[in-house]
């Protein structure tokens, strides 16, 4: 089908195994690969223990929603549960660097650790040839090893989110939905009387959900109230806890109109783990919200080499930000990104995303920024 990027060599007769989420993306991915003439079989898993009495767990929806698609598109659906690999490989890595004072993004660690390994091994006991997901990325396999490459759609590529996947991961993966647009997916999803096909897209962490973030990391870090400080000195309230905020942050600081101060937004630029110190600055341009540079303590390649170093390149600090110019090189003790220009709210504990045009070589795991 003119929808669907496969690889030259597979067999029509190949069984390829879905991770059905419930939602539209993965309901789509499917009926194109049943629609192409394969063996088709859906797998759900579940990654978080929903038993919590909140209003925001959606797994049984979510599983619901799963078999109601598959029973559309006529093929079987597995169901698995990863909780504990999830426990152990995510999010104990998550409060891990969320107690360290960073901001650290699951995403990335769920794609690698689960989606496409523990995922990956099970759907292999189910007899898999391949195994697919809903991602909006392509992989590119001209070369000796796969290449991780962005989606045709912009607005939707998930590149970043497979940039710590290796090219041994993606070797027999299928990403049936690279080449096409949000809307066609929906439209494709509607024309087939697939139920979710106008399901709203979950935003939230992977195993969160659309929950109260504050409330829900509360139930697992204690909150150690400090000061919160300008970048002048002048103390101007008191915070809960540095692990409930982030650099960049403007929302929930609590600070009102300060008396001599100008009346402008203060954002979090700094936090200070020895005093327990949150420090702030006025304003959205202010010179202590961008960074010069960061470093990485590693970088996952996906090739598992990387690219001649030093290298210009491009990068993103977060999802969705366009693609920033610089230049990467090596440390002793891992790697230095030198932008062109300075880039705001640069985020200790997020990912870094390297690319090379549409080619996605990696990413690591970002350790400090340097101020301009």
């Amino acid at each position: 089908m003119s929808q669907i990027l496969l690889p030259a060599d597979i067999s029509p007769h190949a069984r390829v195994i879905v991770g059905m989420s419930g939602g539209v993306d993965s309901s789509v991915a499917a009926l194109l690969l049943k629609r192409a003439g394969f063996e088709v079989q859906g797998l759900f898993m579940k990654n978080w223990e929903e038993d919590d009495g909140t209003e925001y767990c959606t797994a049984k929806a979510d599983l619901a929603d799963a078999r109601a698609v598959c029973e559309v598109i006529g093929i079987p659906l597995h169901e698995a549960n990863f909780a504990a690999e999830y426990w152990d490989n995510v999010f104990s890595r998550f409060l891990t660097e969320y107690r360290a004072g960073r901001t650290p993004n699951p995403d990335v660690l769920c794609n690698r650790e689960i989606k496409f390994n523990v995922f990956a091994e099970y759907a292999a006991i189910l007899g898999a040839d391949w195994i697919a997901t809903g991602h909006y990325a392509r992989i590119d396999r001209d070369a000796a090893l796969p290449r991780l490459m962005k989606a045709l759609d912009a607005a939707k590529d998930q590149s970043y989110f497979l940039q710590s996947v290796s090219a041994g991961q993606l070797e027999h993966c299928l990403f049936p939905l690279g080449s096409l647009a949000k809307n066609e997916v929906r439209d494709l999803a509607h024309a087939a009387g697939i139920p979710t096909w106008d399901k709203k897209d979950s935003t939230g962490i992977c195993f969160i959900g659309e929950r109260r973030f504050s409330e829900f990391l509360n139930r697992y870090i204690e909150r150690t109230p400090g000061p919160i400080v300008s970048v002048d000195g002048d103390t101007l309230g008191e915070h809960q806890g540095l692990t409930f905020h982030t650099i960049g942050q403007r929302q929930g600081l609590g600070i009102g109109g300060v008396a001599n101060l100008p009346d402008a937004p203060w954002y979090v630029v700094d936090k200070d783990m020895v005093a327990n110190t949150l420090v702030v600055a006025q304003g959205n341009h202010h010179p202590a919200l961008f960074s010069s540079a960061l470093t990485c303590a590693s970088i996952s390649w996906v090739d598992g080499a990387g690219p001649e170093l030093p290298s210009r390149l491009q990068f993103k600090t977060r999802y969705r930000q366009p693609d920033q110019d610089g230049v990467i090189s090596r440390q002793d003790d891992g790697f230095l990104v030198t932008f062109e220009a300075p880039q705001r709210a640069v985020t200790p504990g997020q990912w870094l995303c390297v690319y090379d045009g549409d080619h996605c070589l990696g990413g690591g795991v970002i350790e400090t920024r340097h101020a301009t």
